[in-house]
């Protein structure tokens, strides 16, 4: 049996809504519609509140934060500017080049002649060159030898400004002028290989015979020569009684028998300063070129 003022409609969401007939009753089933959205919609503000909030904890959280990310650029930077520090610098360029003998070849490439002209300028004023003046002025005051010097230091002074003029003189014909002109080089090329006799043999056979700027071998005409030049120009400030022929050939041959102890001591200097391990001083066996490759061995071949 119905009721005359109420009336019962199925919706699709299957409840029933008691909907009134009356003004009344149909404004009561607008406010239970309205309450019934108002619900659902502070559900899901709740519900979406709190993921925001718990995703917001898990962004905070520093562990879940990843970790700074390190500029490339500054780290290539800071190894760069270790790499090229003035120290690092320094010995890699001693490491490549002898300051104490600046003619000991670090590269194959011949030299131009203004790359001669500065070795002429590095050989003259090198630690080598100063050091062997300083001791044959004091083996000609301890032998009176330039007797016009005389004797006490004025007279070894003058003994060893003399040395070092006429090793200027020297390096002046025998490096720069002479090689220049003949297509000469001027540099000394370590054997590095061999037996001690055959080092000794070929530092021996370095000062008559010499490498060209195409990479052959010729006769040393710029050492010969430029060291009896060296000693010709040196009899124009030498006492009067030097300035003979006999004279000026007999420097001549004490410079040469020089030229072969400086050659043997420039064989062995990368040897002598490894084996006090200081290798930076001296140029090592992978930058020093040589002029004889290593005999190859008896053994099996290599491996691939």
């Amino acid at each position: 049996m119905k009721h005359p003022s109420k009336s019962l409609e199925r919706r699709n969401s299957g409840r029933y809504t008691v909907v009134g007939r009356k003004a009344g009753g149909t404004v009561a089933g607008k406010e239970v519609r309205f309450l019934g959205a108002f619900r659902i919609l502070f559900v899901l503000v709740v519900i979406a509140g709190g993921g925001r909030a718990t995703i917001a904890q898990l962004e905070l959280r520093p562990g879940n934060l990843p970790d700074a990310p390190v500029p490339k650029q500054s780290q290539n930077n800071s190894s760069q500017g270790a790499k090229n520090s003035p120290l690092k610098t320094t010995l890699e360029t001693l490491g490549r080049r002898s300051v104490f003998f600046p003619e000991l070849a670090h590269e194959k490439g011949p030299l131009s002649s203004r790359q001669k002209l500065e070795l002429a300028v590095d050989e003259s004023i090198a630690p080598s060159r100063l050091l062997g003046s300083a001791f044959t002025a004091g083996i000609g005051q301890a032998r009176d030898g330039l007797p016009g010097y005389g004797q006490e230091w004025g007279g070894y002074g003058k003994r060893f400004g003399s040395s070092i003029a006429s090793s200027a003189s020297n390096h002046l014909f025998g490096t720069f002028l002479l090689p220049s002109m003949f297509h000469q080089d001027p540099r000394y090329f370590v054997k590095l290989h061999g037996s001690p006799a055959q080092r000794i043999s070929y530092a021996f056979r370095r000062v008559v015979v010499t490498r060209t700027d195409s990479g052959d071998e010729s006769f040393n005409w710029s050492g010969v020569v430029g060291s009896l030049m060296a000693e010709g120009l040196a009899n124009s400030y030498l006492p009067d009684r030097e300035r003979t022929a006999g004279n000026t050939f007999s420097r001549f041959g004490i410079r040469m028998g020089f030229s072969v102890v400086s050659n043997v001591v420039k064989e062995y200097w990368p040897t002598i300063f490894k084996s006090l391990r200081v290798t930076k001083l001296v140029p090592s066996e992978q930058s020093d070129p040589g002029t004889v490759t290593p005999p190859p061995t008896n053994g099996p071949p290599p491996k691939p």
